[in-house]
């Protein structure tokens, strides 16, 4: 296999209360203690879900956030070694770049995102 996916993310404008709505639904559990790059979400709006290791078995981390003033929207990553280089691929098969690069404060992560041809949104993450 290429890339992978390795974390998804769910945006909106009331992020306390999508996490609630999630929490309810799936039973899922949040971090809110970890930082994330301001592009991405209001700074403690963030929290993190990570199932790996479930009863259900392995899955994809991910995340719910946003706050005031972030479109809503669902997104996910995949992991590359340098996401400006995986950027500028994307623009030169079609793609349109979104956001980023940007660096995850306290983090060796690099996120971005960009829409396809078809204008779907796509997230990168890696180191650099």
């Amino acid at each position: 296999m290429g890339s992978p996916v390795v974390h998804f993310e769910i945006i909106g404008t009331d992020a306390p209360g999508l996490r609630q709505y999630y929490t309810e639904l799936f039973d899922w559990q949040f971090d809110v203690g970890g930082p994330v790059a301001p592009e991405v979400s209001e700074a403690g709006n963030y929290g993190f879900v990570n199932p790996l290791g479930s009863d259900e078995g392995q899955t994809i981390p991910g995340g719910v956030g946003g706050g005031t003033g972030f479109a809503h929207h669902i997104v996910f990553y995949v992991g590359v070694p340098n996401v400006e280089a995986a950027l500028r691929r994307a623009e030169s098969l079609g793609g349109t770049r979104v956001m980023g690069p940007s660096r995850a404060p306290e983090r060796d992560l690099v996120v971005a995102h960009f829409t396809d041809p078809e204008g779907n949104l796509i997230g990168l993450a890696g180191p650099a």
